[in-house]
């Protein structure tokens, strides 16, 4: 049986500690010393079960990654949510030639492909580092408690957005754990969020499963931290309020059809409200010749004011927080340094591999004429702040996807400080990764306003959109299709991890009605099938648990 392990659950006193993976767990807490007393420590298990969203392992960057046999890059976090949402659609498109990225580029993913085999395992080392705080740790603080539990259905949300029916376990054990269907994890994440009852049976290859039983009570979203808008030097930054739980809720929601079969627009709407009316607001005040919407992604975006609309940010720090796979992966990896003309990107890292597809550029200049000026006069051409792109000695039209010059570059992240300041560290960034911030609440409510409303926003939904646009100065309009809105989450959030989700929900992804370059595997863009809407589990860990059964079409 083939096993992955992940190691350095926390560093506990004189324990040696492996915990597999979705195959097959089991802790090994054997003392060196018979005679040690084993104390686990609660405060680096919570820790921990952040710290696997931001870090490859304990020892930094070049350090071990906790995913045994695998690397920090190819297990990161942030960077294979990245690689399988945005590389697989009109975003982004990678020049290197690295194995799996033309896969993603081209849509050609299997069930051996390495990215998501390693974005696949990260998830699961959460859930485990997560089941096993709540295994040791429980009854020691409620509220971070209540967080570790939210943290573990977000990282079951990602496995259930990327690969549908996947292995569920609430506890480590020694047996192989049994698979769940979308829907039923759908049920249980929503129902651990809100103190639901909820009752499924999960599945066994060809066996009967078990059932499956979530009292009511309990609510993970009344044990969290009241919503507050924090800045880095205050007490919970970085830590998971209400506003977390009542973001996901909405997202779930507004994705409810593809993951259920049954629209919720109403819900999606209700939650997104509540962010948009709590303390998390948009950030509107641009200092020193930065824009708002450029301070959300820079160094000091934890101190500057920009945290305001930060609702999860995972912490960075050129020194402390080191990782190929965060930040400095987002930063690094769109940029060259002929893009550093105002000599203020602050690091020495510039990998030249993602860069934009044409028909992204487009949302932005829908005559097909985007000029070939550098980052700060692109956004002024475009009459909206959010066009971070560098045209200089590039072409439009990608011709060559191994040719990083073969796209628009994107500029959105730089470790670059708005007061002018420079960064901890030469090579790593300080920047923090806003995983979730409330202009997605804004998008969520005004779409759902508009599929309840015939396709159109109201007055309602349209001031949400508005809100949006004012902060970029971009023209508002009379109303929005959802089309429109659609449009607008790719200007807002590109290069955050949302598109693929996007163009799932509207019926673009795998379709003929939405083409773009290199789609399928040729210049023009062809239809693929719609199997790939959902990846493959991965094969590995198919042959190494016998309850599971692959997705169709694998």
């Amino acid at each position: 049986m083939n096993f992955k392990y992940i190691k350095n659950i926390a560093p506990i006193a004189a324990v040696a500690l492996t915990m597999g993976l979705s195959s097959c767990n089991y802790l090994d807490v054997e003392p060196i010393d018979p005679s040690t007393v084993m104390t686990p420590s609660e405060p680096e298990l919570y820790s921990k079960c952040y710290a696997n969203m931001a870090l490859a392992g304990q020892g930094g960057a070049n350090g071990d990654c906790d995913i045994d046999g695998l690397d920090g890059g190819t297990t990161g976090f942030v960077r294979q949510l990245w690689n399988a949402n945005e590389l697989t659609t009109d975003e982004a498109i990678c020049a290197w030639g690295d194995t799996g990225i033309p896969a993603f580029n081209y849509n050609q993913w299997d069930a051996s492909h390495p990215m998501l085999q390693g974005f696949y395992y990260r998830l699961y080392a959460g859930i485990n580092y997560c089941n096993h705080y709540l295994d040791v740790c429980a009854g020691v603080d409620a509220t971070r408690e209540a967080e570790v539990r939210f943290l573990r259905c977000l990282y079951y949300y990602h496995l259930m957005d990327c690969f549908g029916n996947v292995p569920f376990a609430l506890e480590l054990s020694a047996e192989s754990p049994q698979q769940i269907m979308r829907a039923d994890l759908f049920s249980w994440i929503e129902a651990e969020l809100l103190g639901k009852a909820v009752s499924f049976t999960t599945k066994t290859k060809g066996e009967a499963g078990k059932t499956v039983t979530r009292e009511a009570g309990n609510a993970i979203i009344e044990l969290l931290q009241a919503p507050k808008a924090r800045t880095s030097s205050d007490e919970g930054y970085g830590r998971v309020d209400q506003d977390a739980a009542n973001l996901l809720l909405a997202r779930m929601y507004i994705n409810a059809e593809v993951y259920t079969g049954t629209a919720q627009w109403a819900n999606a709407k209700e939650y997104a409200e509540k962010v948009i009316n709590g303390p998390h607001k948009l950030f509107n005040a641009g200092v020193n010749g930065w824009s708002a919407y450029q301070m959300l992604f820079m160094g000091d975006n934890g101190e500057s004011g920009a945290s305001v609309e930060a609702i999860l940010p995972l912490l960075q720090d050129g020194k402390s927080t080191t990782s190929w796979g965060t930040t400095l992966f987002l930063m690094a990896s769109t940029w060259k340094a002929d893009m550093n003309v105002d000599g203020d990107y602050n690091t020495t890292e510039f990998w030249a591999g993602n860069r934009a597809r044409s028909q992204f550029i487009a949302k932005f200049f829908p005559n097909g004429k985007a000029p070939d000026v550098t980052i700060k006069e692109m956004a002024e051409q475009a009459n909206d702040n959010r066009a971070l792109f560098f045209g200089v000695d590039r072409k439009l039209e990608v011709t060559t996807p191994g040719d990083f010059t073969s796209g628009y570059s994107v500029g959105k992240f730089r470790n670059t400080y708005s007061t002018g300041s420079t960064g901890h560290s030469t090579q790593f960034v300080d920047t923090d990764y806003f995983l979730m911030r409330s202009a997605e609440a804004y998008l969520i409510a005004a779409e759902a306003d508009a599929r309840i409303n015939g396709g159109s926003t109201t007055e309602t939904g349209k001031q949400y959109i508005d809100a949006i646009r004012q902060r970029s100065y971009a023209p508002v309009r009379a109303q929005y299709s959802l089309n429109d809105i659609l449009d607008e989450r790719a200007r807002e959030l590109y290069y955050e991890g949302f598109r693929r989700t996007d163009l799932i929900r509207f019926g673009k992804f795998h379709s003929a009605d939405y083409l773009w370059d290199w789609k399928g595997g040729t210049q023009s863009g062809i239809a693929f099938a719609a199997e790939r809407d959902i990846f493959a589990i991965p094969a590995e860990d198919v042959n190494a648990n016998p309850n599971l059964v692959q997705n169709p079409g694998y």
